[in-house]
């Protein structure tokens, strides 16, 4: 495998493990606190990653939001805020997402051969649409992010893109932020799906971290060798 970021997934769940409720309008499960704990992650970074289900579902902007932020990316030379990156099986996107209208950063959406044609059609305007390949595989997606200069790379979801990054051993640190109450609803989607992950009772996770944020806690964990403590 050639070099890919250091990459960091970041989620927050319910009690019992859901990222969202099955349907209606978006679930909070954070608090202000966190959301600017998780803006300045963001600021930290070169890169966010999220399905194409998540940009469908939740319109993210994915913007760094505090100017002291802003202004020190762009006192480095770097855009206001990351490099916006998606992976999509057929790239039925909608152009004036949020994703694609919000910001100046780069938008990078990495599809399968079969679907780029269409995909640069649709939203060329809007994105540079990479070639990923017969079927987008995260390793391939992560080399290549590499090789576009991205060293830290954020991945916020969702559930299918969480369950690749991981299953394929290429997450070096994970922040889960669990909130206080339960969704009961085996329709919605869990923080991750079936696979074979590195982790097991017997090559467990190590916890780094504890912290309490008001009402919610957040799971810091090292997943690699290359975890560092920043």
């Amino acid at each position: 495998m050639r070099e890919r970021p250091y990459t960091l997934l970041s989620c927050a769940i319910s009690l019992d493990g859901y990222l969202d409720r099955a349907s209606g309008p978006r679930l909070m499960l954070s608090n202000d606190a966190d959301f600017d704990r998780v803006d300045a992650l963001r600021a930290r970074c070169d890169a966010i990653l999220v399905g194409a289900r998540t940009i469908r579902r939740d319109n993210p902007r994915l913007l760094v939001r505090a100017p002291e932020r802003i202004a020190q990316r762009t006192a480095h030379g770097m855009s206001p805020s990351p490099v916006k990156v998606t992976v999509s099986e057929h790239a039925r996107l909608d152009p004036c997402a949020a994703f694609f209208t919000a910001g100046e950063a780069e938008k990078l959406v990495f599809c399968p051969t079969g679907a780029t044609a269409g995909a640069r059609a649709r939203l060329g305007d809007v994105a540079t649409v990479v070639d990923g390949g017969r079927h987008v595989d995260m390793v391939g997606l992560s080399e290549d992010l590499h090789d576009r200069g991205v060293r830290r790379l954020m991945v916020e979801g969702g559930s299918s893109v969480h369950t690749q990054f991981l299953t394929a051993g290429l997450a070096d640190e994970l922040h889960l932020v669990i909130a206080p109450f339960f969704v009961g609803d085996s329709r919605a989607h869990h923080f991750v799906g079936d696979g074979q992950f590195p982790w097991s009772p017997d090559r467990r996770a190590r916890l780094v971290e504890t912290r309490q944020i008001y009402d919610v806690v957040l799971l810091r964990y090292a997943l690699s060798d290359r975890f560092t403590d920043l």
